[in-house]
């Protein structure tokens, strides 16, 4: 990339597609994280982060579960809406769960209409590349902004047979371009590129015109995106990728150990926490 500019510091106004395009064409770099309730996502916005997605990571990191594929799609507008209470300026993206678009693009559309509008998401996201080609196109028919996924996709995690780097070898990098160009060929405005091979995430972000958001896909991806709670330390064990830019889990822990320190000793609630 051209330079490591950081977008959000150039931007004043509401992140729209358009502005995201400007970005790519400026080697402006791209930043989002993940939220699911209103009090991050407002901290996010202040903080200036481009784009906010609700992921269906809420199944890992806030429901307890060992994948994605639990999560329905009233979940995904629920939280989605908690969200988009919070923002003002960052572009709200919401994840369409799985079974929401695998049918065919009839229900794509559905599920993409209800995050829009009993959500509030400004676009969605969904997983594949060739094989849902179809569902994209018609989302986007629908005048809904969608972005595309391609590389790992959790939901795909069976057919994986776990959580594995994808795009490794000729066959299996040529599988990868082939997904993200056509999602752009489909009218995607940008595609997370997700556990891939670094040096194929900058061919590949080289060759899309649109935006490229890189999580466990090294550094030459136009954007990055973290899962909120591997950014501040909230989970025990975190991917290889993620750098944790906070210990939350830890202060969290001694606050609540402080906590029940003082009122099983009697200190809290003292005089100044009561009421007169």
């Amino acid at each position: 990339m051209s330079t490591v500019t950081t977008a959000s510091a150039n931007r004043e106004h509401r992140v729209t597609v358009r502005s995201l395009a400007r970005s790519k064409k400026r080697g402006e770099r791209i930043t989002m994280l993940t939220a699911y309730d209103f009090t991050f996502a407002r901290i996010f916005d202040h903080a200036g982060i481009d784009l906010i997605l609700v992921g269906d990571s809420l199944g890992n990191v806030v429901q307890g579960a060992d994948t994605t594929l639990p999560v329905t799609l009233d979940e995904m507008i629920y939280h989605t809406r908690l969200v988009a209470r919070g923002l003002t300026r960052s572009m709200l993206v919401g994840d369409m769960p799985f079974g929401s678009y695998q049918v065919g693009p009839e229900d794509a559309v559905r599920s993409a209409i209800r995050l829009v509008k009993e959500g509030g998401a400004q676009a969605v996201k969904l997983e594949g590349g060739l094989n849902v080609l179809p569902c994209i196109e018609r989302i986007v028919a629908a005048e809904i902004p969608v972005m595309g996924h391609v590389g790992l996709t959790p939901q795909a995690v069976n057919r994986m047979g776990g959580f594995r780097v994808q795009g490794r070898g000729e066959k299996g990098a040529a599988r990868i371009i082939d997904d993200a160009l056509a999602v752009q060929e489909a009218g995607a405005f940008a595609c997370v590129l997700e556990g891939v091979p670094a040096a194929l995430a900058s061919e590949i972000t080289m060759r899309l015109d649109i935006p490229t958001i890189g999580i466990g896909a090294g550094p030459d991806c136009d954007g990055q995106v973290l899962v909120m709670h591997d950014l501040l330390g909230l989970n025990e064990w975190t991917p290889s990728f993620v750098k944790q830019f906070a210990n939350l889990g830890a202060v969290a822990s001694q606050a609540a150990r402080a906590f029940a320190e003082e009122v099983e000793s009697g200190k809290f609630p003292d005089e100044e926490h009561s009421y007169r």
